[in-house]
């Protein structure tokens, strides 16, 4: 079992003692504290003081995450004796944790997240004009990204020698909390305007669902203006014209992307913070990795920490030293004293390390910025407790047919050919309707510039358009082309909800 340590060269401080000026503080919240590897201990350590000097309210819990943990034989970075802290806790300040590369090791953001229900990812990214360089003065965007489901459920399999996938998994109350944390942020917050990014036109069935939430949530915000565009122009256009945007709402995938490209905008991803929010647990951390290659040489920002660190004040309710802090950075920006990941060589500017930099915000706590202003993304359970709409009247399933998945590598892969075999192998009351590889139809009309992989679908349909299967129908189909040395590698059944087809076409079907 691994020990935890307390980080290596972070100050500790009692909390809960009370000062001349507020002689009976409340009890100070528990928050766990992993310091991270790479360049988190120097970026923890320098957030810490500040919280200190600031007069934050904690009892500091640390804990082993990340690296020694992965060394030490835990497969996800987070070692047995970790996770009671964390469940006392309920609060989480980490440092950046690098994944070692390979397999067999799971993330421990992501082990977090599903653990614990972080269902939103929160990621304010603000320019700092004139003090940070960017082109966009005016950004100020707000990405509410989905956090647990979509692709990043890593279920991933080899199914032949030539093709991998990956399976994209949304569900309809996972869509609707994130869509609905989203409105009540942007309610609660003052914002105008509710944008939608997703790429429905291709992934009708999964990007379809979440923008028909979207729109189906949003009829009860009728005070906020809200849009949807697809993806990649909807990206193009935040890379251009970032100003016309306040608040996004996105699957797990497009978040995790969007959020890195507006924040590098804004300045720096080094300046970018994130909340990771569930009903019962919330995590706060840079959006940045661990950058091995500068930790230990006084180089890091530890910005992003702090204005997570800011973050987590809010959500403890503790907005006074919030505002402290946020307002003491804000005025070491304004006085040009910066980290070298933003430095521009303007006049005024002056290079400083990550201990000087933190000495810095200290020497301005209780003094105010003469130019940027204090906004904040302010409290963050919006609320702490979601309340989701009704679940709809259940829809009526049939059995409309199945998929049938094979790795077939003959001479030519020629789809006629397969289909040929495949008709040998058939059943009773069902016939081939369809082949498509990677997608795309094959089967009948197939094309000869179309490449085709050693990867098949292939669609069975009941002879009777009409009739419902019995699914002992599918298992005879399955028996027979076992016997015809056509195994399956994986099958899909189809189905129809109230009549619609639950199952996309094949591309040119």
């Amino acid at each position: 079992m691994l020990d935890q340590p307390g980080p290596r060269s972070t100050p500790t401080f009692d909390s809960s003692s009370t000062s001349a000026t507020a002689p009976t503080l409340p009890v100070a919240p528990i928050v766990a504290l992993a310091e991270g590897d790479g360049i988190g201990p120097e970026i923890v350590a320098a957030t810490l003081r500040v919280l200190e000097a600031a007069g934050a309210r904690l009892d500091l819990r640390p804990i082993c995450l990340g690296e020694r943990a992965y060394r030490a034989g835990s497969d996800n970075g987070v070692p047995s004796s970790g996770w009671a802290t964390l469940r006392e806790a309920a609060v989480l300040l980490k440092g950046p944790i690098t994944t070692p590369q390979g397999g067999g090791y799971k993330s421990v953001n992501v082990t977090l997240r599903k653990k614990f229900g972080l269902f939103a990812n929160l990621r304010p990214c603000v320019a700092y004009h004139p003090f940070v360089p960017t082109r966009f003065p005016a950004l100020d965007v707000v990405v509410v990204r989905e956090n647990e489901e979509d692709t990043y459920g890593g279920i991933e399999h080899r199914q032949t020698a030539e093709v991998h996938q990956c399976l994209k998994l949304m569900t309809r109350p996972g869509c609707e909390r994130i869509v609905r944390y989203a409105f009540e942020y942007a309610r609660a917050h003052g914002r105008k305007r509710v944008t939608c990014l997703t790429k429905d036109n291709i992934m009708k069935l999964t990007d379809g669902l979440f923008r028909q939430v979207f729109e189906q949530v949003a009829s009860e915000y009728p005070e906020l203006q809200i849009s949807h565009e697809i993806v990649d122009i909807g990206t193009a256009r935040l890379a251009t014209r970032p100003e016309r945007y306040d608040v996004l709402v996105l699957p797990n995938l497009y978040g995790d992307i969007v959020s890195d490209v507006l924040a590098e905008l804004a300045g720096s991803v080094g300046l970018a913070a994130s909340a990771n929010l569930g009903e019962r647990f919330a995590m706060f951390e840079a959006i940045h990795g661990s950058a091995p290659d500068i930790a230990g040489r006084d180089l890091a920002n530890p910005s992003g920490l702090l204005l997570a660190a800011v973050m987590m004040l809010d959500h403890l309710d503790q907005a006074d030293v919030a505002t402290r802090i946020t307002e003491a950075w804000l005025r070491t920006l304004e006085d040009g004293v910066v980290t070298a990941d933003i430095f521009a060589s303007q006049a005024g500017q002056r290079q400083v390390g990550t201990r000087e930099f933190a000495r810095a915000v200290i020497s301005r706590l209780g003094e105010q910025p003469k130019t940027l202003t204090t906004r904040r993304g302010g409290v963050v359970e919006v609320p702490r407790t979601h309340e989701h709409s009704p679940a709809p009247v259940k829809p009526i399933k049939r059995l409309v047919g199945i998929d049938v998945f094979l790795d077939w590598d003959q001479a030519g892969r020629v789809p006629e050919q397969l289909a040929a075999q495949l008709d040998l192998a058939k059943v009773p009351g069902l016939e081939l309707e369809m082949i498509s590889n990677r997608g795309t139809t094959v089967w009948p009309g197939v094309r000869p510039e179309t490449w085709c992989s050693d990867h098949w679908r292939c669609r069975f349909r009941p002879t009777e358009r009409s009739r419902e299967l019995a699914p002992r129908e599918l298992i005879d189909l399955l028996d027979a082309l076992v016997g015809f040395d056509l195994p399956p590698i994986k099958t899909e059944n189809l189905y129809t909800f109230d009549g619609r087809p639950g199952f996309s076409l094949g591309q040119g079907q």
